[in-house]
């Protein structure tokens, strides 16, 4: 598998798949939730409202991951994954580790090829980023998966620079 570092939006992404940080009501939100529901449109909704009335109705448990169109987006999917929130107190590493695991057993489910993932739980979730992108890195490169390029979008300079190193 091979890994890029890129800094951007991750809404302007070409690639098979975009993971979107969501929140478990799988309704859209801030950061790149929102960003990616508003610049792929009604259909992403349309699709999160059919998961949420069939097999999520309590919303998507944390760590687990599920798949939607991309609508305008320029992949064929989203990955929508559910980042734990930070503790100092619990470690809730293995969730994030399970975002991105999870998140790659979907892409496999689909055939996807290129996957492009956000740095997840680093935003309003307040995961320190360094042991996020710890914990990141080591999941996918320990993951078992057919994915032949996993893509970390970061947003700032600060989170690319963290990630890169």
């Amino acid at each position: 598998m091979r890994l890029t570092m890129l800094q951007g939006d991750i809404t302007d992404q070409t690639a098979d798949a975009i993971v979107n940080a969501a929140n478990s009501s799988l309704m859209g939100g801030g950061g790149v939730d929102g960003a990616i529901h508003r610049r792929g449109g009604h259909a992403i909704l349309d699709d999160c409202r059919k998961i949420r009335s069939s097999k999520y109705g309590k919303g998507l448990p944390t760590g687990k991951a599920v798949a939607t169109t991309a609508g305008n987006l320029g992949a064929r999917w989203v990955i929508h994954t559910v980042g734990p929130v930070y503790s100092a107190t619990e470690d809730r590493s293995d969730l994030l580790a399970s975002c991105y695991r999870e998140s790659l057993r979907i892409a496999d489910e689909l055939g996807a090829k290129t996957v492009a993932f956000p740095a997840i739980s680093t935003g309003i979730y307040r995961w320190p980023l360094e042991d996020a992108a710890r914990i990141a890195l080591e999941a996918v490169r320990t993951a078992d998966t057919q994915v032949e390029e996993v893509r970390f979008v970061l947003f700032d300079k600060q989170a690319y620079d963290v990630f890169t190193r």
